[in-house]
């Protein structure tokens, strides 16, 4: 697999893969990581900085792992400028993704969400689950 395939990672999934280490989402970040690019955006980061540090996720995570995972997210990913606004998404608060993947000319988005899954695939992006992404690598 080519270092030059890029992935979108939905905010669930991170969570779920900061949340659990070895679950199928934490298996298919590490993955993205060894064979290509995962790419993020301010506002993509920015809403996982919210949601992670919200304080509902104390009794599974303590502040200071969250923190680390946030910061290691952080520093391996690749940040992109969003340059393409798009608007297809039911929900329209996962457009950020669309608009992510199409601006890094990503290759997935790696998702949980149905309001996301029901598009694929879109403008050559697949929108695969954690699962499914690991099927394909």
């Amino acid at each position: 697999m080519k270092k030059d395939n890029s992935f979108v990672f939905d905010t669930n999934v991170l969570v779920s893969a900061m949340l659990f280490p070895e679950s199928v989402p934490a298996l298919a970040l590490k993955k993205a990581f060894g064979i290509g690019t995962v790419v993020v955006s301010e506002e993509c980061m920015e809403e996982l900085s919210r949601v992670i540090t919200d304080e509902k996720f104390e009794k599974y995570s303590s502040f200071s792992k969250r923190q680390m995972f946030l910061l290691d997210f952080e520093d391996a990913a690749s940040f992109v400028q969003v340059k393409h606004k798009i608007a297809a998404c039911r929900d329209t608060k996962d457009d950020k993704y669309l608009s992510l993947a199409v601006s890094a000319n990503a290759k997935f988005i790696i998702t949980g969400d149905n309001d996301l899954l029901i598009l694929n695939p879109f403008k050559n992006i697949s929108i695969i689950t954690p699962a499914e992404f690991l099927e394909v690598f």
